[in-house]
């Protein structure tokens, strides 16, 4: 049964494969993390990885995509194959996983606890690898859980009809399968039994949640972008302590909203998968706050490479309008803001294409990658303070082929 679940699920990914997401659809998931990293050479560098973990973090899924109670959702999920709600194009993204379509949070997690871990072994250490392997499954699992919630469409009510009932019952899928991965993922870190790690988890869980209500958001809870501003220094600086994220005066400042942004829609979870691989591994605290340093920069730079890769590649890709590039380009050019100020109700009105002509123009492109290269080196930095073993040689590969 469950052999056939799986090949189901395929073969659901594969038909939707083929479905044109319409402008709308398309724009509702496109704020998310880095799908396709650019490069070929990233697909040699994950198997190496996985090599050196011992674990085939591929399938780091398959233990919930093989329980009863995902494969009672699974048969309502092919109702809504042939429509254009996001919870199809997040199935895909999610269950069509080769090695290069997906950030390798799990992977990275791993790879540290190993760097830290003495070269013999013995029960206790045993155990503590087994602890670390379970966070970086549920990492991933609240990761695809936040992903999968977010894929909700916000149909006002006076304009409900059968025309929208595939859609309001996508919904309602997309809901439950995202409750039941994020409470998952809750009872796994439970079962550990270790309070310091479940408050780590928790102030990244909290993160994730004040990250939907930052800024103005469109009918689809799609973000606009901060008016432009000149004031003060446009430096965002991240601290390992837990209180939550600072937002004053972020708005409109490039790399200050940017950053903020993107530490909410997941740096801040990343950080905290590292740091906590490295509290199982009985690290002291400074160690433990290098590790959340190393994975908030790692997220930083996974985010503006996948950005300049949607601006630089020669496909017509969606972008967020929250993007570097594009909250770079506003920064350099004010009045660009009149073409998302004209469209706050719905962004897909923008129109993305003499939007995108527009950034090009400006030098946003360049501030990005000297945004990307800066937390690369960051993120190489903190990643040296692990030894230097095999471990830190390869999560170094994967940085530079970002």
């Amino acid at each position: 049964m469950s052999y056939a679940l799986i090949r189901h699920l395929r073969r659901t990914a594969l038909i939707s494969h083929q479905i044109r997401l319409e402008s709308t659809m398309t724009n509702v998931t496109q704020e998310d993390f880095l799908i396709r990293p650019p490069f070929a050479q990233w697909t040699k560098v994950i198997r190496e990885a996985e090599k050196i973990v011992g674990y085939p973090t591929s399938f780091m899924n398959l233990r919930w995509l093989l329980s009863d109670e995902f494969a009672n959702m699974a048969m309502h999920l092919r109702k809504v194959v042939g429509s254009n709600h996001p919870i199809i194009q997040t199935a895909k993204t999610v269950l069509y996983n080769e090695h290069n379509n997906l950030q390798p949070w799990g992977l990275v997690i791993l790879l540290l606890s190993k760097a830290i871990r003495p070269p013999h072994s013995n029960s206790i250490l045993h155990s503590s690898s087994e602890q670390q392997r379970t966070l970086a499954e549920l990492t991933e699992m609240i990761r695809t859980g936040h992903y999968v919630h977010r894929g909700l469409l916000n149909i006002e009510f006076d304009k409900r009809g059968k025309n929208t009932e595939t859609s309001m019952f996508a919904n309602k899928i997309a809901l439950l399968i995202g409750d039941y991965l994020l409470v998952t993922a809750n009872g796994m870190l439970a079962r550990l039994k270790n309070q310091d790690l479940s408050y780590l988890i928790s102030t990244a869980l909290r993160d994730v949640s004040e990250g939907e209500f930052y800024g103005e958001r469109d009918k689809q809870n799609m973000p606009i972008p901060g008016k432009p501003n000149q004031i003060g220094a446009d430096e965002f600086e991240i601290c390992a302590d837990t209180l939550p994220l600072a937002t004053k005066d972020v708005s409109g400042s490039p790399i200050k909203e940017w950053t903020l942004r993107t530490m909410y829609n997941g740096g801040s979870l990343f950080g905290r998968g590292c740091q906590g691989a490295l509290l199982l591994g009985g690290q002291d605290l400074t160690e433990q706050e290098k590790a959340y340093q190393f994975g908030c920069h790692l997220c930083l730079a996974w985010q503006s490479a996948s950005e300049l890769q949607k601006f630089t590649s020669e496909n017509k890709e969606s972008f967020s309008l929250a993007s570097a590039p594009v909250l770079f380009a506003l920064n350099e050019k004010p009045d660009l803001y009149k073409i998302i100020d004209n469209s706050k109700d719905n962004i897909a009105e923008v129109d993305f294409l003499f939007l995108k002509e527009e950034v090009l123009k400006t030098n946003a492109l360049e501030r990005t990658r000297l945004l990307h290269l800066e937390n690369a080196r960051q993120a190489e930095y903190f990643a040296d303070m692990f030894g230097d073993n095999e471990s830190v040689h390869t999560i170094k590969r994967l940085i530079k082929n970002l």
